[in-house]
């Protein structure tokens, strides 16, 4: 069974079983957020859980694609409210926003592609995560939201991921109302690449992880990269810093091996 085609765990979670579970195969690593009866809401403990599979994945060269998922009946219903009101003070409340910023700066600057498999609802923090992965397919019945003007706590974190992600005023109405769009607003401002039902949720994220598989890991790193970084950038200073990115990716190997693979008509065979 492909890590992108795993069914996902049940709504309760077994205490014994782990906050955040990891599956591999072919060139794919799972990553499933364990807290399906919080609604994989996330805790310091599930944050710091996938700080370090991040971590092993950056250094891991036979992961080439990540899919980011949640057990049970949601994505990601943001930071863990009872857990931060349990410990108001400022020491606490800054550790939990450092350790999400690191997390989402983790997930932008890993060199291997992420995909955001979305189902039920993905709000707040939640939302920030599908706007931080690099990719992202729905269900149909998906929702998403940055809801903490309601309730006094405006999401200025997760407006940093949303306002890369999708236009300005789109990103802008979400923050200010507050309330969810469906599947269908999400794909028309850009939020996620896909909608689908829900039956077919599993083989559209593995037919699209297993695609991006398929290519040179070297090379998607160096897209990846230079992606991030030119569109921070000036438009002129955008054209040195990429011609650049493409002639040091010309004198790669797996470049070489691409177009002589591409001029014999014959599949490639990248470096491991």
């Amino acid at each position: 069974m492909s890590a992108a085609t795993a069914p996902a765990p049940s709504g309760t979670r077994d205490p014994q079983a782990p906050i955040l579970l990891r599956s591999d195969a072919d060139g794919v690593a799972t990553l499933t957020l364990n807290r399906p009866q919080a609604r994989n809401a996330l805790s310091m403990v599930l944050m710091d859980a996938l700080q370090i599979e991040l971590d092993a994945i950056r250094a891991d060269p036979t992961v080439r694609v990540v899919v980011l998922r949640g057990a049970g009946p949601a994505f990601c219903a943001g930071h863990d409210l009872k857990e931060m009101r349990a410990d108001p003070s400022r020491a606490a409340t800054e550790a939990v926003f450092r350790s999400c910023a690191r997390l989402m700066l983790s997930l932008t600057h890993l060199p291997q592609p992420v995909i955001a498999r979305v189902h039920g609802i993905a709000t707040a923090a939640g939302c920030q995560l599908v706007a931080t992965c690099d990719l992202a397919i729905c269900t149909d019945a998906a929702r998403f939201a940055t809801p903490g003007v309601q309730i006094g706590l405006f999401c200025s974190t997760p407006m940093v991921a949303l306002s890369r992600a999708v236009s300005r005023k789109a990103a802008l109405e979400m923050l200010l109302v507050g309330e969810p769009i469906d599947a269908a607003e999400a794909l028309r401002i850009g939020l996620v690449n896909r909608v689908v039902p829900e039956a077919e949720l599993d083989e559209a994220v593995g037919a699209l992880a297993a695609r991006i598989a398929g290519k040179a890991r070297r090379v998607l790193a160096i897209g990846k990269e230079a992606f991030g970084r030119q569109i921070e950038m000036g438009l002129e200073e955008a054209y040195t810093y990429t011609a650049d990115v493409m002639v040091r990716n010309m004198m790669m190997a797996d470049a070489q091996e691409g177009i002589d693979a591409f001029l014999g008509k014959r599949p490639p065979r990248w470096e491991p």
